[in-house]
């Protein structure tokens, strides 16, 4: 819609022009402004200075000399000199060819060209005139082309003052002041005078007036250059520039100035082309000042040159003419451009629109712009830029009476400079400085001495920008001030600093008020120096934050949320209020330090002789001493405890050569404290130090005293100083002369708000240096005094300087900072196994708050869980003493219960024995005829042929084994192949896989009771598997019976109960038809019986007495006599123990020869106690040689025999007889490789074996029995109780020390220590004294390993209370009171292992009890002993 209506408004334009071609005829004065995009409609020329005769135009042929017609298409084709003004319309074309030249050469010469179509000006073509006028609606100018009317401006408007006056040379003004070369610099500066005046101020949108001409620097003749002649352009549609448009002011030599610039004024939809537009001064003695450029264009496809700089100066080079001015229309753009030279001379701006603001503001390339009228405002609607050595001026130098202000979006400064010489208020949003200054002089005038720079958003110094005021400077705003780096610096004799989100001062950067180096003037703050209250701004500052200069700051950073410090902030009274955070980095610097007062209260005092005393303040001065002749230091003042004074220095004030004392720094104030001030780098305010020794006028040498340090005030809530970090306020030191140092300053902590209890937390960590001490003088008596270190009373439970907590184990219930108002907590409400423990706020009352050394142990009292439970019943004797009843009282219930279980099964004391071939049960281990397993038939006796035994005790390294070779015994009835097969399947049966081996190390060493279990187990898998395998799964094939293969008969495998021992007994079948089959007993002779088991508490040796071994001896000795005999020796055999076999065989070999073969020799019987090993790799195994006795005298006959067996049996024994049948023999010989009859002298040689149990034989072993059964087993009850009240006791104890120790004390060995207790009661309650005493000897062997697990309770124990705590002193205690964590921590895990020592000894009795029953068998009488 919008195009519409703009191309609607375009035809109609064009549509009247065309109908009425009068209208272009008049030049409309009045500026066409045109919206977006613009489409300017030619405006006719203005009537021309002198028009022909006829007010007609020109024609194409007559007049221009060229082909064509206005009308249609002019073309000019040859030069035309022109003498007179020349107005060419028409409503065609107008092409001027190449090279054709169209010259006015007079000055204000005008040519104006209104044509309805386009206009040409082809390559080197010239139009040359005063002023040239174009209207049409196309425009090129090719290159090489030039419109020029330089130096040929016709007169100035009436009142203009451009054309300067005298004879100076100086150049002409129009855009631009001309410049004004001096001759004499006494009473001025160069940038006082000036050549032309500028003027056309109000025409800036579209400039139509002549430049001015030079001066001269002669009366006779005018050598000044001419202005510049006027330019105009409205063209429709699109201008093609490759040519030039020139209006510069024409050069005057050396004796004439350069005339300045003229007007140009370029209007059109599009411009293209890189031509050159210039309307700059002209060169002379001085240069003329530039001209002034408009350029209306809506579309630029690319930008000519335009030039309006001023021109330069022979006279004084440094000093150019000012640059003129360019207008951009459609961006409303303002650029004065000098193109980098150097000038004293100004560009002025007038008064700047009110109705309709520029947009943009540029001064660039050393040009130099100056608002001189009084109450002048800049005011732009964009930005105002100085780059590159622009400079924009406020005032009159050295005439500093007015206030300035400016007004932007943002003013951007680059390598430039702004100057006011009165006061300023600028406001902005952005302002940013790259190199650049500004520089406000106010004049030494109260009134103007305040300047205030509101921005907005952002406010950036980079690259040593400075911001300077003599006055009072206020900068304001709302985002970031940031002094990027070295050099940049704001400073002002009062600088204010507010409102700004965030202020960083950059390493290097500068914060400073009042100025360095400054004379006393009317605008230097005053400076409280001789008040001794202070002043009440410091401590209640309004809020207001505006510049006030009756407020003792000197600067002052106000509603500042965050301050970093990374360089430099310095003056005499600086003030941060209403601020948040303030962080010093490490090179950042607060500091008052000699910006004091050089008299004030405690000023120091002079000798006669010029020697000084150093300036009091939070001490006293240091003497000042010459010649033994001293002067007291300047006296102490101020409050410590909210110090608010300046330092104060050496006196005499009116010298130059007197030193300031520091000033003050003040950081927050009472109803708006700091929320937090982080200190990296340095805050100081030290006195100051004379810098040398001076001469007075009488010669002497003058020394005056140091400065005092000043004040450090910190209104804060939390501080943190660092390593790095420097608080200082010291006094300066004295002069070499003599003088006395300064004392040192005050510095106080103002906390607010001090958390307390729960919300307690640091509100200081100071790790850096902190000083306060007094100034060096000559000497040690001329030292300054120490200043104060103060902080605010800190309230209950915190003391110090920063209000920390008292330390651990004090309270302080009053308010104070003092160290000494913490008292010690009292020692009795302590216990022993407590510390005192940090509260957060610190302990305000007693008793203080504790903890227990460790979390085992338990509040209040700080009791282990154990202690605990022993204090819960009323301490450790009375727990003692009812634990004990309570374990006698559940003994006796546990015995009772254990009686009434088994009472229908044990049978008390000895029983009746049962004569003939009944078992006899009141021995049931040592008589039994039935413990052989699988041999009950008295019957099967009469058809046995023969016995072999397995050859090796049934281990995993050595399992049971059969030799293939068949005894001569039974290869009658055997097939000697089918036995062999037989034996390898019965010795791969027997053998036992590698993993079970394994299992079994490995449980021996972790636990052993369990790998005895796993040992028993796995052999009774085997053996239940070689019974299987003969009773059902083999076919008998290798007997020659068929009867016996038939019915599966002629074979019987069985063991001794401990498994160890294992033989194979081969019976007839009935159809063999022999009668010498089975041999008598008597051919049997002598008859090997092999022990059970291997000496081993769990497996001891016994002699194994089945139906058939008895029935087949009943043939010589009555079963009764037999039965007694087996009693007897299984009961000698029980005390025989491994390892010890030589000494425990030797009571076995005195029974025999005792009680054992007295009687058996009656029957013509003897046995002796003998060794058999097949091999000697292989196993031993002991047992009894049974023989016959035919008489003494064949026993003599036969002394020193050799054995059947072919070892040597040494019959020393008078009454001992051997009969045999010789083959008997040998066939015994080859069924027992190896036997050898134990005697007195080979009892030495028996090899000694050991295993686990014989190392601890001394604790767990086979013992006679002690009677008094059930008092045996009622204290093992209550051992059993106390071994697990103990145990439990133990655990607790080791969970008092840590979870650890519970652990190792569990697992090494593992759960060992809980066993014992259950293995216990499964004993005491199991049925039959056969079951009993089984369980009973695996109980044994738990209590045993257990005592492993008490070792290690006991190490943990001792390595706790020992190691970790050597050197601990005990605290005492009282003699009934028990520490189970210092000197008492043994006990449980003694008596632990106390009580299973003596478990062990009551098993071994408790056994013996349940196995041997019949106490006579252990009778040394052996009357008494078969009698029984």
């Amino acid at each position: 819609m919008m195009r519409f209506h703009l191309r609607f408004a375009l035809f109609t334009v064009l549509y009247v022009l065309t109908a009425n071609p009068k209208l272009i005829a008049s030049w409309d004065e009045t500026p066409i402004r045109y919206n977006n995009p613009p489409t300017p409609s030619p405006s006719p020329a203005p009537e021309p200075s002198t028009k022909p005769d006829d007010e007609s135009s020109v024609s194409c042929v007559d007049d221009l000399h060229g082909v064509g017609s206005l009308d249609t298409t002019c073309k000019l084709v040859a030069d035309l000199n022109l003498t007179r003004d020349h107005y060419i319309s028409g409503k065609g074309n107008l092409d001027v060819l190449p090279g054709v030249r169209l010259v006015c050469n007079i000055p204000g010469c005008s040519l104006t060209v209104n044509i309805s179509g386009n206009f040409s000006l082809a390559e080197n073509s010239t139009v040359v005139a005063g002023s040239f006028r174009l209207a049409a609606e196309n425009a090129d100018f090719g290159i090489g082309s030039a419109v020029d009317t330089t130096g040929l401006g016709g007169e100035p408007p009436s009142g203009a003052s451009g054309t300067p006056e005298g004879v100076e040379g100086a150049g002409g003004g129009y855009g631009g002041r001309g410049a004004c070369c001096l001759s004499d610099t006494t009473g001025k500066l160069p940038g006082d005078v000036w050549g032309g005046d500028v003027y056309g101020w109000s025409s800036l949108e579209k400039p139509e007036v002549y430049g001015s001409r030079g001066g001269s620097t002669s009366n006779e003749v005018d050598y000044g250059g001419g202005g510049g002649g006027m330019v105009g352009m409205e063209i429709l549609g699109r201008v093609g520039l490759n040519g030039s448009v020139l209006a510069d002011g024409a050069s005057g030599g050396v004796k004439g100035g350069g005339g300045s610039g003229g007007s140009i004024f370029v209007m059109a939809h599009k411009m293209e082309g890189n031509g050159r537009i210039s309307a700059s001064g002209g060169d002379g003695y001085a240069g003329g000042g530039g001209g002034r450029v408009s350029v209306h264009i809506y579309s630029r496809h690319s930008d000519p040159k335009i030039f309006i700089h001023g021109g330069s100066s022979f006279g004084c080079q440094e000093n150019a003419g000012a640059s003129g001015t360019l207008y951009d229309v459609v961006s409303e753009s303002l650029t004065i451009n000098n193109e980098n030279k150097t000038t004293f001379t100004d560009t002025l701006l007038l008064e700047f629109p009110y109705h309709r603001l520029f947009t943009n503001l540029y001064i660039k390339n050393m040009a130099k712009v100056a608002v001189p009228l009084r109450w002048s405002r800049v005011q732009v609607q964009g930005s105002i830029s100085l780059s590159n050595g622009g400079e924009l001026n406020f005032g009159l130098t050295r005439y500093a009476s007015s206030e300035f202000e400016l007004f932007a979006e943002e003013v951007l400064m680059s390598n430039s400079a702004i100057k006011v010489f009165g006061a300023l208020r600028m406001t902005v949003k952005v302002f940013l400085m790259l190199k650049s200054r500004m520089f406000i002089d106010g004049g030494g005038v109260t009134m103007l001495g305040t300047s205030m720079l509101d921005i907005s958003n952002l406010l950036v110094l980079k690259e040593s920008s400075v911001i300077q005021s003599n006055g009072n400077l206020g900068v304001h705003g709302q985002g970031l001030l940031h002094l990027r780096g070295a050099g940049d610096t704001i400073e002002a004799q009062r600088l204010i600093l507010s409102l700004f989100y965030s202020i960083k001062v950059g390493a290097g950067a500068a914060l400073r008020g009042p100025l360095q180096n400054t004379s006393t003037g009317g605008l230097t703050p005053k400076l409280y120096c001789q008040r001794e209250d202070c002043p009440v701004e410091l401590l209640h500052p309004p809020e207001d934050c505006n510049v006030n200069s009756s407020l003792p700051f000197t600067l002052q950073i106000c509603r500042v949320e965050d301050i970093t410090v990374e360089g430099l902030i310095k003056g005499s009274v600086i003030h941060f209020h209403l601020a948040r955070t303030v962080v010093v980095r490490s090179s950042g610097t607060i500091t008052a330090d000699g910006m004091g007062c050089k008299g004030g209260v405690g000023t120091g005092r002079f000798l006669r002789s010029g020697i000084g005393s150093g300036g009091g303040h939070g001490g006293k001065g240091g003497s000042g001493c010459y010649n033994h002749t001293c002067i007291e230091g300047g006296d102490s003042y101020g409050n410590a405890d909210l110090p608010c004074e300046l330092g104060s220095g050496s006196g005499n004030e009116e010298s130059e050569d007197s030193v300031a004392g520091g000033g003050i720094i003040v950081i927050g104030s009472l109803e708006h404290p700091l929320t937090s001030l982080s200190l990296e780098g340095s805050i100081t305010t030290d006195g100051e130090t004379p810098r040398k020794t001076l001469k007075t006028i009488s010669n002497a040498s003058l020394g005056p005293g140091g400065g005092s340090g000043g004040t450090v005030l910190f209104f804060l809530r939390s501080l943190d100083i660092a390593k790095s970090a420097i608080l200082s306020s010291i006094g300066g030191n004295g002069s070499l002369k003599g003088g006395g140092g300064g004392s040192g300053g005050r510095i106080h902590f103002h906390w607010s708000d001090i958390p307390t209890g729960d919300v307690y937390h640091h509100i200081a960590n100071v790790k850096g240096r902190v000083y306060v001490r007094g100034g060096l003088g000559a000497s040690e008596d001329n030292l300054g005094e120490a200043g104060t270190l103060t902080g605010k009373a800190c309230p209950e439970g915190l003391y110090g300087l920063y209000c920390e907590e008292c330390p651990v184990g004090t309270y302080k219930n009053v308010t104070g900072s003092d160290k000494a108002l913490c008292n010690l907590c009292p020692a009795r409400d302590l216990p022993h196994r407590a510390v005192y423990v940090t509260v957060r706020g610190g302990v305000a009352e007693a008793p203080c708050p504790y903890q227990c050394v460790s979390d085992r142990y338990h509040m209040p009292h700080c009791y282990t869980t154990l202690e605990e439970l022993i204090y819960t019943f009323g301490g450790p004797w009375l727990f003692g003493i009812l634990l004990v009843v309570v374990l006698l009282l559940l003994a006796l219930v546990f015995s009772v219960a254990r009686m009434k279980f088994i009472s229908g099964e044990e049978v008390h004391g000895a029983a009746t024995t049962h004569h003939g071939s009944q078992i006899d049960h009141s021995f049931p281990f040592l008589e039994s005829l039935n413990e052989v397993m699988e041999t009950s038939r008295v019957e099967e006796s009469q058809g046995h042929m023969h016995r072999i035994y397995f050859l090796g005790p049934n281990t995993f390294s050595e399992p049971w084994h059969l030799s293939h070779t068949p005894p001569d015994e039974i290869k009658e009835i055997v097939y000697e192949a089918a036995f062999n097969g037989f034996v390898d399947e019965i010795n791969a049966i027997a053998a036992y896989q590698w993993w079970e081996g394994a299992i079994y190390i490995m449980l021996s060493v972790l636990v052993y009771p369990l790998a005895w279990s796993w040992q028993q187990s796995r052999r009774r898998l085997k053996f239940q598997k070689l019974r299987d395998f003969v009773r059902s799964e083999y076919d008998h094939s290798c007997l020659r019976s068929c009867r016996s293969r038939a019915l599966y008969e002629g074979l019987k495998v069985a063991a001794t109960p401990d498994l160890m021992l294992a033989h194979l007994d081969f019976f007839l079948g009935g159809d063999e038809k022999r009668n010498d089959l089975p041999p008598p007993v008597h051919e049997r002779f002598p008859m090997p019986l092999v022990f059970g088991g291997d000496g081993s508490y769990m497996a001891y040796y016994s002699l194994q007495s089945d139906d058939i071994l008895t029935s087949l001896l009943s043939q010589l000795v009555p079963p009764t006599t037999w039965f007694r005999f087996v009693a007897g020796l299984n009961a000698q055999l029980r005390l025989v123990q491994q390892g010890k076999l030589r000494s425990t065989f030797r009571s076995v070999m005195r029974w025999i020869e005792t009680h054992g073969n007295p009687a058996l020799k009656r029957n013509g019987v003897r046995v002796d106690l003998a060794r058999f090993q097949t091999s000697p790799t292989s196993s031993c195994q002991y047992g009894i040689l049974v023989q016959t006795i035919v008489d003494e005298v064949a026993s003599n006959e036969t002394e020193q025999q050799q054995h059947p067996w072919g070892v040597q049996i040494d019959n020393t024994s008078s009454d001992l007889h051997f009969t045999h049948s010789p083959s008997s023999s040998i066939n015994h010989f080859r069924h027992r490789d190896g036997g050898e009859i134990i005697d007195i002298g080979s009892l030495q040689f028996l090899k000694e074996e050991k295993d686990v149990l014989s190392l601890i034989s001394f604790l767990i072993h086979n013992t006679k029995p002690v009677g008094h059964q059930d008092l045996v087993g009622l204290v093992i009850s209550v051992l059993l109780l106390g071994d697990l009240t103990l145990m439990l006791l133990t655990l607790l104890q080791l969970y008092s020390i840590s979870m650890l120790d519970v652990f190792l004390a569990l697992f090494i060995l593992p759960l060992s220590i809980i066993f014992p207790f259950p293995a216990g009661v499964s004993a005491l309650f199991s049925h039959g004294p056969r079951r009993s005493a089984g369980r009973t000897r695996v109980y044994a062997l738990w209590n045993i390993t257990s005592l492993v697990n008490a070792v290690v309770a006991f190490v943990c124990g001792y390595i706790h209370y020992h190691g970790s705590s050597a050197g601990k002193k005990i605290p005492s205690l009282q003699p009934w009171n028990i520490s189970m964590d210092e000197n008492e921590w043994w006990i449980f895990p003694g008596a632990l292992f106390l009580c299973k020592v003596l478990q062990s000894q009551l098993v071994n009795w408790h056994v013996a009890n349940l196995e041997i029953q019949d106490y006579s068998l252990y009778s040394d009488d052996s009357e008494l002993f078969w009698q029984s």
